[in-house]
């Protein structure tokens, strides 16, 4: 027997915005120290030396459309996975912990469910709050573990503490949603109430037993598209169409809340209190609230100056932010967007991307930089009939084998040595080298060395769209 870890990476982040967007979101993003909050939630049981020995390798649920840079994440903390299921729709936390359950339900360990935006500062405390809930799964309850507040917060929905049971669990009396401030502080005061981390721990045959009875439709539909799915490398993907016609719910709403009147199926829901430095990262408030500040309140990330300013955080990725006279206050800047908010409102940010959704603004979904399975390119300016943007190839990497019919291409070599196939012929450009690839002709980079490539594009024509393209050949199995 066995703890697998599981860790769930869907969802956008959109109170986080502009740092995390639809196609990069806050799960990839290094907000609180030097890891991503993947990496840190990867290597959270590292060193654990409870009552179950750790599985080498963590399961991941994450969307397709990360899949490269969730892998690329993994293995560079050195907790890599070849078992990273992708799904092809967000469905929320149950059904993504069903094909978790699915891919380990020959071995049946219990699962640690972890999301992957999540922030622990005191590992020994959440390990210890992680054994503590072993016996109960083992029983064959469903775990959760619930934090010992420490302010009344209406961010959080709670869990009402019922009676204490024997395998050292507590009973769940309640799931509560958000309250005001008011609730708060009683739940505070009462002893009685703990937040709800969105943490679990499960058997796989318990979770899908439960899911199975309390949820049918989502079950079946989970199994279809696992059935129907397929193995690529380290990825496992599940069947598009089956798993489109899953409903979409969380653990809580799905199973937790319907435990207590499914009397019949035999699965206690329990808790375990947890005091573990842990915050969801849901907005910047929530940000500002757990990092290092200075004299005055302040958390700077970047090149930033305060004058007369207190208690307001700011991130700065592209350029200098200077603040005079703030209090409060919330300053995001990007190479593309800068949100500027009042710390008390920045659960409200999510009404901003809604709108650039509603508009179709590109910055509601992706970053000016662009990560891709061999580097990343980052769109540095553009205007009629051009564009120009630098590209890092990986050691090793290459893109796909490809041609357009709309745009002609320069390449110039800023660090490196490139392999260029242009047309029939294949080279090698070093520094300070450039080629010339005309519209239509068949090309491809590639890196054959041992640092990063990095060159200049520039893009000329009457279309310059991500769509032009057509892929003769690819190492990552894109159309």
């Amino acid at each position: 027997m066995e703890l697998q870890p599981v860790i769930l990476s869907g969802g956008s982040g959109t109170r986080l915005w502009p740092l995390s967007r639809e196609q990069y979101p806050k799960q990839l993003l290094a907000l609180v120290g030097n890891e991503t909050m993947l990496q840190a939630t990867a290597g959270r049981l590292a060193g654990f030396a409870g009552r179950l020995p750790v599985a080498s390798a963590p399961v991941v649920v994450c969307n397709e459309e990360y899949r490269f840079v969730t892998a690329e994440q993994l293995r560079s903390a050195g907790r890599g996975s070849n078992n990273i299921v992708l799904e092809p729709a967000g469905r929320n936390t149950a059904p993504a912990l069903t094909l978790a359950a699915l891919a380990v339900a020959d071995t049946d360990p219990v699962m640690l469910v972890m999301p992957a935006d999540h922030v622990i500062a005191d590992l020994a405390g959440f390990q210890a709050a992680i054994d503590a809930g072993i016996p109960a799964a083992l029983e064959g309850a469903i775990v959760t573990f619930g934090i010992v507040p420490d302010r009344a917060e209406t961010g959080y929905g709670y869990i009402r503490c019922g009676a204490d049971r024997a395998d050292g669990s507590k009973a769940i009396a309640a799931f509560v949603e958000k309250p005001d401030a008011a609730t708060a502080q009683r739940y505070l005061d009462s002893g009685d109430y703990l937040w709800n981390s969105g943490l679990f721990m499960v058997r796989a045959s318990t979770w899908l037993k439960a899911i199975d009875s309390l949820q049918p439709a989502m079950a079946a539909a989970c199994v279809d598209a696992w059935k129907a799915g397929a193995r690529d490398a380290d990825f496992v993907r599940v069947a598009k169409d089956a798993f489109g016609a899953c409903p979409s719910d969380s653990i809580d709403y799905a199973v937790m809340e319907k435990l207590a009147a499914a009397e019949g199926l035999g699965i206690a829901g329990c808790v375990v209190p947890m005091s573990a430095g842990w915050s969801d990262v849901g907005a910047w408030d929530a940000l500002w609230q757990i990092a290092d500040k200075d004299g005055n309140g302040n958390v700077a990330r970047g090149d930033v100056l305060f004058e007369d300013s207190r208690d307001t955080l700011v991130y700065a990725q592209d350029r200098l932010v200077a603040c005079v006279g703030l209090e409060g206050a919330v300053i995001v800047e990007t190479p593309d967007a800068v949100l500027v908010a009042s710390k008390d409102k920045t659960q409200n940010v999510k009404q901003i991307v809604a709108a650039l959704k509603a508009s179709k603004r590109s910055q509601a979904s992706a970053h000016r930089k662009i990560h891709r399975p061999w580097g990343w390119y980052d769109s540095i300016d553009n205007g009629s009939r051009f564009q120009v943007k630098r590209i890092v190839v990986n050691p090793g990497a290459s893109l796909s084998l490809q041609m357009h019919h709309h745009r002609a291409e320069h390449w110039i070599v800023v660090k490196g040595t490139a392999e260029v196939t242009n047309g029939e012929r294949t080279f090698l450009l070093g520094e300070n080298e450039s080629t010339y690839i005309p519209l239509g002709h068949v090309h491809r980079l590639a890196n054959p060395g041992k640092l990063p490539l990095e060159i200049i594009e520039v893009q000329s024509g009457s279309y310059l769209g991500e769509d032009d393209i057509v892929r003769f050949e690819d190492t990552y199995g894109r159309g």
